[in-house]
This record gives structure tokens, C-alpha cells and sequence, in this order.
């Protein structure tokens, strides 16, 4: 069973940091591009940050570059979003999904997998 399970998310004051994590089950995390999107009530789903699996290429939104890092670390098919700087534009449901075009982009992601989403929230 394809499975994608987020964790990491909550509460924190503005210009804190937060690390997200997805682990995956039931398929190889390494063949995949993986991507962090992320969804406000009300609003579209946002593409935040994505990795390549051919040569670990890293795409980031312009909101969150220079403040977000996203990582992978194949043999424990888990990918990390490390979240620096917060703002509290940045509260949101964080999903993590998963491309079988290893090679994809943030800018052309197609998710087959999607995790349940966690949430995160950045308030004083």
C-alpha cells in the first residue's frame, strides 16, 4: 500500500523554524521527485519546494526562498523542508507528494502520492 505520512507540523511564534517530514512506504522514495505543496482555506494549493531524483535539482516558490531548504534522505525514504525565518503567511496544511517523473520540477509537478497533510501555524 502507497502511503505518505507528514510530520513536524505546529505552533510557532514568527522567526521561528519549524522541519518537516514525509516518510514513505510501499514504493522507493528514491526514483521519485518529491514536493512540499501547501493550502490555505479558501485558496489554491501552492507549490512550495520540490527535489529531483536524477540529480537532487531543488526548486523553491518565490515566497519561501532563502528561508526553506528541502532535502532527502533516500535510504530512510524520507524528505525533509526545513523552515527558517517563519511568517505567518507561511500558515498553511503542508502536503508532501510524490512524481514518478523523477526529473520533474516544481513548476510542471504532478502529484500521483499525496500525504495527509499537517498543519502548520505561525502566530505570536
Amino acid at each position: 500500500q502507497v502511503q505518505l505520512v507528514e510530520s513536524g507540523g505546529g505552533l510557532v511564534q514568527p522567526g521561528g523554524s519549524l522541519r518537516l517530514s514525509c516518510t514513505a512506504s510501499g514504493f522507493t522514495l528514491g526514483y521519485y521527485a518529491m514536493g512540499w505543496f501547501r493550502q490555505v482555506p479558501g485558496k489554491d494549493r501552492e507549490g512550495v519546494s520540490s527535489i529531483s531524483s536524477t540529480d537532487s535539482g531543488t526548486y523553491y516558490a518565490d515566497s519561501v526562498k532563502g528561508r526553506f531548504t528541502i532535502s532527502r534522505d533516500n535510504a530512510k525514504n524520507t524528505v525533509y523542508l526545513q523552515m527558517n525565518s517563519l511568517k505567518p503567511e507561511d500558515t498553511a496544511v503542508y502536503y508532501c507528494t510524490a512524481d514518478t517523473r523523477g526529473w520533474a520540477t516544481l513548476f510542471d509537478f504532478f502529484g500521483d502520492y499525496w500525504g495527509q497533510g499537517t498543519q502548520v501555524t505561525v502566530s505570536s
